[in-house]
C-alpha cells in the first residue's frame, strides 16, 4: 500500500512542481514532465510502451546524458540512448527548487 501511495504522490508531483531531480554528489538525474522525444531511445522500445516514457538527463563526471523514463513500482526506470539502463528509487526524487 506504501508504494502506491509514494507512486501515486509521485505522479502528482510533476503537475505541480515541474521537474524532479535525484542528486548523489554532482551527479543527478531530472526527470521532465514532458513526452521522451529522444529517437535513440524511442527506437529502443516497442511503439506500444513509448507514449509511456517521459524525457530525462543524467549528468554524470560532468558528462550530460539524454534518457527517457517511466515510472515503476520500483521508482523511475531510466533507459539511455546508449542503451544503458537504470532505476532511481522514488525516495530518492525531489522536487527541483526554483529561485
Amino acid at each position: 500500500m506504501r508504494v502506491v501511495l509514494l507512486c501515486a504522490a509521485l505522479a502528482a508531483a510533476p503537475a505541480i512542481a515541474g521537474d524532479l531531480v535525484a542528486r548523489q554528489g554532482s551527479d543527478s538525474v531530472r526527470l521532465a514532465e514532458g513526452p521522451c522525444k529522444v529517437e535513440q531511445v524511442l527506437s529502443q522500445l516497442d511503439p506500444k510502451l513509448q507514449e509511456k516514457y517521459k524525457e530525462a538527463t543524467a549528468t554524470v563526471q560532468g558528462r550530460t546524458f539524454a534518457a527517457c523514463w517511466r515510472m515503476t513500482p520500483n521508482g523511475a526506470h531510466l533507459l539511455y540512448e546508449d542503451g544503458d539502463q537504470g532505476l532511481v528509487p522514488a525516495s530518492d526524487l525531489k522536487p527541483e527548487l526554483t529561485a
